[in-house]
């Protein structure tokens, strides 16, 4: 059980894929029992399993796997991100699950399938399910066609796609498996219940035995639809429907229509394979069919009708097929063939669907004209033809061709027309059998019915019933207002009979659609004024006055009907039985009336009617009308009424008084009863007589009014004018027309008879009374409101100044819009359908342009012209074009018979002469104007043509081709041109003109449709290869076009077509699909429903919001908008639309009050609140290629809290104009609101982001404008960007540079400069180096560039992650294929070598020779002398800190020299990785780079590590290293046995050394933990001496390496960091507790660690780590250990250059250097009792660099004061201490004026003086104190002298001699300070050098060579340390090395060496080592050797681990150099032993 307690303790996730099975079964339960458990879908926990779902169900062990599989079904029910995984784990259950033996394991395999498809996966399972099909196992197969089935029985065939399915099905039939067979065919059975027959046609070829096997089956299928029984999750509330169904027992009958509608009806058709048959006709065919011979002809129709036979055909052109076959139906003399031929037509027609809509037109009328032929047999085969032909078109297209058929002469035609009429009807629906349509198709049936021919009739009687059943009463009772009683019976028995094709359903849903209350319907009669009396009654606001109640009592009587006027309207359809009745109403005897009115008016009343006596009248009114006024609505008897007011006097009543009354009472009656237009017969004359009467006329225009009300505007108006205009009197006209014109505007316009109209107001402009002509212009201009502006082409006859009136009046009301009907029911209140708005609305328009009186000119179109305009001489085909042009004008308009004229027009569309082709657009741009919307029919022949001209190369051809297009769209509407694959085809031609217009203008046309054809979807591939076109206009069109498509296909449809492009081009597109579905504009809104119909479509009430909206945002653009439209009404329509949609979207009239508060709001904590949630992945890491919807909507709540509502309504707004005025007002904002900015800040980032992805260049341009501000306001603030803002704004903003135009990439630019004031360059390096792998080059040479400009800047700091590897990177481009790339890679480089030499060529590595040459070339001519550091840095740091370069040792010209050149081994260090800091590079390089220790390369390098050596002088040591090189470093675990593992230790530490900054965590906390094993035994912790600079920079190198990549890596348990952590920070603990290791550190390293310790506790993901706060409080102890048990002047210099570098860098915190200052104010409490431990002149360096970097100025600049407060205490402190003497501690300053240090310091001393009393003593002291120091200066100069002398190579003896006679003559003279500051090395020379001077004058004798320094030896090593010398006496020159750096190297030396290790501190001083002699050490030559062997030797000894003893080593060194050759024989063979040992160990 050992065992199971370790798995036991793991994590979930960890045992899930543990090794031991039982350890997975455990995992996948207890991870079921978490999925189950957890409730948010969305919470994080759930993508820790992302990829280990796969492993749950394809586990190996079939126990565990069960357990697996119910694991991933709990998984992929319950999580969020599940679908992510559907491929793979799909592929796992099909091949890894369905061939398990286990039922139980299959059937979980199906449930997680089924469960994938219910999360809206169904399209990936069903691939993976299919793929397979193709398996070899049977048992897999099985279990997919099972699962196949399952999913089709519980989804439905709408989600489960059947074509694949079908196509795989015939295969399976054929396999060897009977089991296979056996599913298929069950499969069979089910797709067969969702499709029927639709399933025969594909599975017509298998096996005979099989197929009737299944037609058995079939038969026993039930007849009821089936239904969805399970849901997806977007379909829930179906899903409750359905259950609530279920619980009602079944099916309830509310819920029947939708779930029939849930089920598609698949079509066979669809699940077919396309033939192609246009090469397979025989050759001769066009021959053969004009043969003589009827055999011939008959042979080759034949062959066509057996080609024809294939049920779906390929498209192409058939356009010769079908003319060839036209002709035979039309003009073959022999009836069978064309019997043939009709056939073959039929069997195209089907074959080719919709694609053979284009020919139908030809066809149709050949067809109908043939049915003369008596022939059953040839009747039979055209009836199939034009049937089959019907199905490809649409009714619409082909109606001129059948209406012009009607009136033939010939009863069989008639007869045969009549019943396809019938036929054709029984395909319609409600919505595509439009009044329009009816309107014609009616009255040409009405003359069949009255034919005398019976067959004809009776023809006419179904066709019309057929109607009557489609459309429903309503529509179609209009137009049978004139048929007798016997005859409409006739038509309703006919209705009754019919049965449609789309079942009852299509009539159903149309008399739904009108109403519910279907209550009279059976006693309705149809009649014209009733259906208008409802409509007008569906109109009225308020109660239903009159038409609303039945009134039963009345019975039919006969009386003559009303004239149709107008169209019916969407009344309820219950109303409409009775009232039709009372229409009827004929007219009463006046005894009957009299008899009814007796019966309800009081008997005086009566009486006194015609009474002689006036005021017996007025009693006698005022009577009636009480009566009236209390009678109920059923009672009265209005005809009754008003016909004893008509009664004498009647309207020649003379007493004004009286006539009032009267007229008030017939107001009153036709408001209170049911008023018919009999009763309004008898009044309507005496009240036209009576409207111009002065005292009378506002009663009589009242009554009018009410009348109108009762029986509908139209008519009444008809009657009311006709009656004025049919008298003399001029008032009166004139006063109809003013009452007219008012009642249009409160009625509306629908139903009116304009022609009607037309006729009498020019009439009345005609008559002589001005008065009348003036009323006729201002009714003019009402009905210009509502019909525009052709109303115009019926007076352009008039006289030109009545023309001008006209004029002047309609453009009065350009600017107006129609004002909403205020009587009339309201529609609102009818449940009517918006479809019958829509085409009442289009009627009007079309209504006006129908009245025109249109010429025909077919027989203008002769032969001669035809033939002129296809000459072949261009000028004559000009004379041609020409004669149309004016055959059209003469016309005005013409009716749609233009004879062979499109033909030849078509032809000329592709005419050479491009003048020609111009013409022919301009005359079919005259052409459409002429022919108004007939010119539909022209779409496909002659518009499609048209499009193609899109193409043409010439600008100006393109222009009138699109400005042709947009004519004849105007007059068609778009429908025309979607339908069919036409407009698809164009599209996919790949011209690029073509492309960008024909995009350019589908989105201009489609975002006003309300809905379009299906057929739109197939341009979507095409529009996907635009998409990613070569050209970039067309990309640009297609991306624009993209919303509109989708806004009508749906993101669904449109993501699905993306199915068939490559995996590539499918990623792009999805990722624009995206895009656009957050630009989707949403369709637009039905026309509003109150206003009446506005002709031409432009919707007069919408637009007043518009336009108040415009002005209300000070939107210019948009406010013209509004009369430009009424301008145009009609042609504009589509376009202003869209422009109205827009501008409606928000009118934010009300919020515009609240914009006055701040725009963003300070959120506490927010900014660092949505950090934390994007790091826990709560949100959405924003990172994409283009932004989806998910990011936009989660950036819109993330704002919802900080920004101002209205701001963020502009700013998500789908119209760019908005977002430039967000970006104007937060300009605006910008400093007012400096916090909010930046409490918002990653925000506003995020959001511009997003507007660098919209196309619109002036919003890029604002929004540009506002980054420079932002930035300039943020530096000024010293605010620095943290990097969440910066990684989500940089990468995009980089994408921006390499935009096409100038001022946007300089702007880019600018920005990315100001940037570097608030992020780091050196972390803005990275994403530039990113965005120069763009295949956008613009993008990279722009890239290119700003590094140059980066590190010319900066220096080599910049270069992450090495300057190495930056450079190789650039290097590359210097290849690239674009010029200006090369030449910015080129000048990058150069700019490299300006701050940097030669060195450049070493980090670029291997070239081209090409490039190099290149490299070279452009080197020599930009002829720029390398300076030594970069300009920047040289003014602003001082000497020492110039090699801050990060690798400064490397980059130095002296050390260059020495090696070789071919060193091609580059080493990273920690210092380059450092590059939060400008690091300093002090003690760091203790070896010249490429012998350096290099813990990242030995640990990922597991090749030979090749080290070339250079020359060394006069020795040959080849042969002595050559055994050394161990081809393999394999790094192996630690043996625990740490110290007996090898003789040697110190080799065994560096290689433990270096596993700690292993990338490996467990490899890391390994060799931590035996680290802190050794430093805890006290008799084993000296070990580490020596080693602990290289152990704390691996130390720090982990910290930084969990910083950057472990605690980002999401893989990572972070217990394990908490646990790396932990060691580390335990062992360094242990460490700075021993005190004698801890002052080994050194100051560059310690730097360094605190650097990284800061960081750590600064780390807000620490703090989220369950331990996070023990980490933080342990690091805190390690610093105060750290600052108090280091070398104390190490801590405190590291930490004055790490408050410098912190000061300067821009990207560290203010709070990091507040903690750093922390760690000084400690230091500066601890200096009390460190004071004399601390070499003061090197701290004072430190301070005055530091003062020289940072002066007083730019100090008291800071943010904050802290640094200034620092530095002052620090100086006050050591003063106070020190007193006068720190004076005496400046000397290692070389230029004392370059910072304010001195004058500080005297400025401290002076006032400490004045503050004690003792003023006199004082300035004795001070002057005893000054001449002090005048003596000092002079000894201080000599001992410089001294010094130099020593340094230099000639005089070294002599200044060594002199020294020493100067420290015996002033035996207390300090030479202290002049070798603190040297490096170890040349300080114990100096000691040596003294001492050998002494042994001399002593007398002892010469020591021998081995321990003295031979002559040669001198040589070697002086040299080394001349530099050091001279810089620290003060001639340091930049190129110079600081002497520190030598340091380290001296000390490993020593250790090697096994010489004292004593610190520098316990050294005994110079001094004391001459006043009492002692003994040099034995070994102490061995310190002499020379420093490259020794580093060549560590170098070795660190890469390869060799474990040799250092001192035997050195020896064998030695031995060679100096010793004799014996010795050295013998250590080469103890060596090659070593190497033995070595070796066999390594096995």
């Amino acid at each position: 059980m050992g065992d199971d307690s370790e798995w036991m303790k793991l994590p979930i996730d960890q045992k899930c894929e543990h090794k031991l099975w039982k350890a997975r079964l455990n995992g996948y339960e207890e991870a079921l029992k978490l999925f189950q458990k957890i409730d948010d879908e969305k919470s994080p926990e759930w993508s820790k399993y992302l990829g280990l779902i796969k492993k749950f169900v394809t586990d190996s062990n079939a126990v565990a796997q069960l357990k697996g599989l119910e694991a991933a079904l709990a998984y992929v029910e319950n999580a969020h991100v599940a679908g992510k995984t559907t491929g793979e784990v799909a592929s796992g259950v099909v091949n890894k699950v369905f061939n398990q033996p286990k039922a139980r394991a299959k059937e979980l395999g199906e449930d997680i399938c089924l469960m994938y498809i219910e999360i809206e996966k169904g399209e990936a399972i069903q691939e993976e399910l299919l793929k397979g099909l193709d398996n070899k196992n049977p048992k897999i197969i099985v279990a997919c066609i099972e699962t196949l089935r399952k999913a089709l029985s519980e989804f439905g065939s709408k989600i489960i796609s059947l074509k694949p399915i079908i196509k795989v099905l015939p295969k399976l039939f054929e396999s060897r498996e009977k089991a296979v067979r056996d599913e298929a065919k069950l499969l069979a059975v089910e797709i067969y219940r969702w499709i029927r027959d639709a399933l025969r046609p594909p599975l017509q070829n298998i096996n005979s035995v099989q197929l009737k096997e299944l037609e058995e089956e079939w038969i026993k299928v039930s007849s009821a639809a089936p239904k969805q029984t399970r849901f997806l999750r977007s379909q829930q509330e179906l899903k409750a429907k359905f259950e609530q169904q279920q619980g009602l027992g079944g099916d309830a009958d509310g819920g029947d229509d939708d779930e029939e509608e849930a089920v598609p009806q698949v079509d066979a058709y669809e699940l077919l394979e396309a033939v192609e048959i246009l090469s397979k006709l025989p050759k001769d065919f066009y021959e053969k069919i004009e043969a003589k011979k009827w055999q011939e002809r008959k042979e080759a129709l034949e062959a066509v009708e057996l080609l024809v036979k294939n049920p779906k055909l390929e498209s192409g052109d058939y356009a010769d097929l079908v003319k060839a076959l036209k002709k035979v139906v039309g003009k073959d003399t022999n009836v069978m063939l064309v019997a043939l031929a009709a056939k073959c037509l039929a069997g195209l027609a089907t074959g080719l669907r919709k694609k053979f809509g284009q020919y139908a037109g030809h066809v149709v009328p050949t067809i109908l004209e043939k049915f003369k032929e008596k022939k059953p047999q040839v009747v039979q085969a055209l009836q199939e033809a034009i049937d089959a032909i019907f199905l490809t078109t649409t009714l619409q297209n082909i109606s001129e061709d059948i209406l012009a058929v009607m009136d033939n002469k010939n009863p069989t035609i008639k007869q045969q027309t009549s019943l396809f009429i019938a036929r054709s009807f029984r395909h319609c629906t409600p919505s595509t059998l439009p009044k329009s349509l009816l309107k014609p198709f009616c009255a040409a049936l009405l003359k069949h019915i009255n034919d005398s021919a019976p067959e004809v009739r009776d023809a006419g009687f179904e066709a019309l019933g057929t109607a009557l059943k489609v459309a429903g009463e309503k529509a179609v009772n209009p137009f049978l207002a004139d048929v007798d009683k016997l005859k409409l019976d006739r038509i309703k028995e006919c209705a009754e009979k019919v049965e449609l094709v789309y079942g009852k359903k299509a009539g159903g849903a149309a008399e739904k659609k009108e109403g519910k209350p279907i209550t009279g319907k059976t006693t309705a009669l149809p009649g014209p004024a009733g259906d208008k009396e409802t409509k007008d009654a569906a109109t009225k606001p308020g109660p239903l006055k009159k038409a609303s109640a039945a009134k039963a009592g009345v019975p039919p009587k006969k009386g003559k009907p009303a004239t149709a006027a107008g169209t019916g309207g969407a009344g309820p359809k219950g109303k409409k039985g009775p009232e039709t009745k009372e229409i009827f109403e004929s007219e009463l005897s006046i005894e009957v009336c009299e008899e009814k009115a007796a019966a309800v008016l009081p008997a005086s009343c009566i009486q006194q009617l015609d009474s002689g006596n006036w005021k017996e009248r007025l009693a006698c009114m005022e009577e009636f009308q009480k009566a009236v006024e209390l009678m109920e609505r059923s009672e009265m008897p209005c005809q009754a009424l008003v016909r004893m007011l008509a009664k004498k006097p009647g309207w020649k009543e003379t007493n004004f008084q009286v006539m009032q009354m009267k007229l008030h009472i017939v107001a009153l009656i036709a408001q209170k009863g049911n008023f018919s237009k009999t009763s309004a017969q008898v009044v309507l004359d005496g009240l036209v007589d009576k409207v111009g009467d002065v005292k009378c006329g506002t009663n009589a225009k009242e009554a009018m009014t009410a009348i109108a009300e009762a029986c509908q505007l139209p008519w009444t108006a008809e009657q009311v004018v006709a009656m004025a205009f049919s008298q003399k009197n001029p008032k009166n006209q004139s006063e109809t027309l003013n009452w007219l014109s008012n009642a249009i505007k409160e009625f509306g316009f629908s139903g009116l008879n304009v022609k009607a109209f037309i006729s009498n107001v020019k009439t009345a402009l005609a008559a002589t009374n001005p008065a009348v002509r003036t009323s006729a212009i201002t009714l003019l201009g009402v009905m210009y409101l509502y019909v525009g502006p052709s109303l115009r082409m019926f007076f352009e006859d008039e006289k030109p100044a009545l023309l001008s009136q006209i004029d002047a009046e309609f453009e009065k009301m350009q600017g107006q819009t129609a004002p909403a009907p205020t009587r009339g029911i309201s529609r609102h209140s009818v449940g009517g359908g918006d479809d019958g708005e829509e085409e009442e609305q289009e009627e009007v328009g079309n209504d006006v342009v129908d009245l025109l009186p249109r010429t025909d000119i077919g027989d203008k179109i002769t032969a001669e012209l035809v033939s002129k305009i296809g000459d072949k001489n261009w000028k004559i085909r000009k004379e041609g074009l020409d004669e149309v042009t004016s055959i059209i004008n003469e016309a005005k308009f013409i009716q749609p018979n233009i004879g062979e004229l499109p033909a030849a027009l078509k032809g000329r569309l592709n005419d050479s002469n491009k003048i020609l082709v111009q013409q022919t657009l301009s005359i079919l741009q005259q052409l459409a104007t002429a022919m108004g919307p007939n010119i539909k029919q022209y779409v496909k022949n002659l518009g499609i043509p048209v499009i193609t001209v899109l193409g043409d190369s010439k600008n100006n051809v393109r222009a009138a081709a699109l400005a042709t297009v947009n004519a004849w769209a105007e007059q068609t509407g778009m429908k025309e041109w979607l339908e069919g694959e036409d407009l698809s085809e164009e599209l996919k031609k790949e011209n690029p003109f073509l492309r960008q217009e024909l995009l350019g203008w589908l989105a201009e046309k489609l975002p006003a449709l309300r809905s379009v054809p299906s057929d739109l979807l197939l341009c979507v591939p095409h529009l996907y290869s635009c998409l990613e076109d070569r050209n970039g206009d067309v990309r640009k069109k297609a991306q624009d076009a993209l919303p509109f498509f989708m806004m009508h296909l749906g993101f669904e449809k449109m993501a699905k077509a993306t199915g068939k492009l490559k995996p590539t081009s499918k990623d792009q597109v999805l990722a624009m699909l995206e895009k656009a579905k957050a630009n989707m504009p949403a369709k637009p809104a039905p026309p509003a429903k109150a206003s009446s119909r506005v002709v031409g479509g432009a919707a007069p009430a919408k637009f007043q919001p518009a336009s108040a909206f415009a002005d209300d945002l000070g939107s210019n653009t948009m406010e013209s908008k509004p009369d430009l439209k009424k301008a145009k009404a009609g042609g504009l329509s589509s376009k202003t639309k869209v422009q109205g949609k827009k501008v409606l979207s928000k009118p934010s009239l009300k919020e515009d009050d609240d914009k006055s508060g701040p725009i963003f709001i300070i959120v506490p904590n927010g900014k660092e609140q949505r950090m934390r949630e994007e790091k826990a992945l709560k949100v959405l890491k924003w990172n994409f290629t283009t932004p989806r919807d998910e990011y936009i909507e989660q950036l819109k709540t993330q704002m919802s809290t900080c920004v101002a509502k209205w701001l963020q309504d502009e700013m998500f707004h789908a119209d760019f104009q908005h977002h430039n005025k967000a970006l104007s007002v937060m300009i605006e904002h910008l400093e007012s609101e400096k916090d909010g900015v930046i409490s918002c800040l990653d925000l506003i980032l995020k959001w511009v982001t997003l507007r660098f992805f919209d196309t619109n260049t002036s919003v890029l341009m604002k929004a540009l404008e506002y980054l420079k501000l932002l930035f300039n306001l943020l530096s000024q603030e010293e605010y620095h960007l943290t990097e969440n803002e910066a990684s989500s704004f940089i990468p995009y903003l980089i994408l921006k540079v390499g935009e096409p135009k100038d001022v946007i990439r300089k702007d880019v630019r600018a920005i990315l400069n100001r940037m570097c004031l608030i992020y780091p360059a050196s972390k803005m390096f990275p994403f530039i180096m990113e965005g120069t792998k763009s295949k956008n080059s613009k993008q990279r040479a722009e890239c290119l560039e700003e590094l140059g400009c980066l590190v010319e800047s900066y220096g080599m700091n910049v270069c992450q992650p090495t300057p190495g590897k930056a450079l190789k990177e650039m290097a590359t481009h210097i290849g690239d294929r674009d010029n200006a790339v090369r030449n910015a890679a080129l000048n990058t480089i150069v700019t490299v070598y300006n701050v940097h030499g030669d060195q450049v060529f070493k980090l670029i590595g291997n070239l081209s020779e090409k490039d190099m040459s290149m490299l070279e070339e452009r080197i020599k001519r930009s002829a720029k002398r390398p300076s030594s550091a970069p300009v920047r840095q040289a003014e602003e740091k001082p000497q020492r800190t110039q090699n801050m370069s990060a690798n400064a040792s490397m980059m130095r010209k002296g050390q260059a020299e020495d090696m070789s050149s071919k060193l091609k081994i580059m080493y990273r260090t920690y210092r380059i990785q450092n590059r939060n800091m400008g690091s300093h590079a002090e003690t760091t390089h203790t070896v010249p780079r490429e012998f350096q220790l290099d813990l990242d390369e030995i640990e990922n390098d597991n090749g030979t590590v090749r080290c070339e050596m250079p020359a060394l002088v006069q020795h040959k040591l080849d042969d002595i290293f050559e055994p050394v090189l161990i081809p393999e470093p394999k790094i192996r675990a630690v043996s625990p046995h740490f110290d007996d593992m090898h003789s040697n230790t110190a080799s065994t530490i560096n290689f433990v050394i270096s596993q700690v900054a292993s990338g490996d965590i467990n490899t890391s906390i390994q060799a931590l933990t035996q680290i802190d094993e050794v430093l805890k035994q006290e008799d084993k912790a000296e070990a580490m001496s020596g080693h602990i600079d290289q152990f704390l920079i691996a130390t720090f190198m982990q910290l930084r390496l969990i910083y950057n990549t472990h605690m980002a890596d999401e893989k990572l348990d972070k217990d394990e960091i908490v646990r790396l952590y932990s060691c580390i920070i335990g062992s360094m603990i242990t460490l700075f507790q021993i005190e004698s290791l801890a002052r080994e550190a050194s100051t560059g390293v310690l730097k360094d660690l605190m650097h990284g310790l800061i960081t750590l506790m600064l780390d807000s993901r620490v703090e989220d780590l369950e331990e996070g706060e023990q980490v933080i409080r342990s690091v805190n102890l390690l610093v105060v250990k750290v600052l108090e048990k280091s070398d104390q002047t190490n801590i405190l210099s590291a930490l004055l250059v790490l408050l410098q570098d912190s000061l300067l860098a821009t990207a560290s915190s203010p709070k990091f250097s507040e903690l750093v200052m922390k760690c000084l104010w400690r230091m500066v409490r601890l200096l009390p009792e460190t004071i004399n431990s601390i070499n003061l002149d090197r701290i004072l360096l430190d301070i005055h660099i530091f003062m020289k970097v940072f002066p007083k100025e730019k100090l008291k600049q800071c943010k904050s004061e802290f640094p200034i407060r620092t530095l002052k205490t620090l100086l006050h402190t050591l003063c106070k201490l020190k007193g006068p003497k720190i004076l005496d501690h400046l000397t290692m300053i070389d230029n004392k004026n370059e910072s304010e240090l001195e004058a500080h310091l005297c400025r401290l001393m002076k006032h400490a003086m004045e503050q004690t009393g003792k003023a006199d003593k004082d300035t004795e002291k001070g002057a005893s104190r000054i001449e002090e120091k005048a003596s000092k200066a002079k000894v201080n100069d000599i001992l410089a002298e001294i010094f130099k002398k020593i340094g230099s190579k000639e005089n070294t003896k002599e200044g060594l001699a002199e020294l020493y006679e100067y420290k015996k003559k002033y035996s207390d003279a300090d030479i202290e300070p002049f070798l603190k500051n040297s490096s170890q090395f040349f300080q114990s020379y100096v000691e040596r050098g003294l001492r050998l001077i002494e042994t001399e004058r002593e007398g002892k004798g010469r020591i021998t060579t081995s321990t003295g320094i031979s002559p040669q030896m001198e040589g070697t090593c002086v040299p080394a340390s001349t530099h050091t010398v001279s810089s620290s006496i003060g001639n340091t020159n930049g190129e110079e090395v600081g002497p520190s750096v030598y340091l380290e190297r001296l000390k490993i030396l020593r250790q090697r060496c096994g010489l004292d290790n004593a610190k520098q501190e316990d050294r005994p001083p110079l001094t004391s080592l001459l006043s009492k002699p002692t003994l040099p050490t034995v070994a102490s030559s061995t310190d002499m050797l020379h420093s490259k062997l020794s580093q060549l030797r560590e170098s070795r000894e660190q890469y390869q681990h060799l474990d040799l003893d250092s001192n035997q080593t050195h020896s064998s060194g030695i031995g060679t150099t100096l010793a004799s050759p014996s010795s050295a024989a013998a250590n080469i063979d103890d060596l090659k032993k070593r190497l033995e040992r070595i070796k066999s160990s390594r096995k």
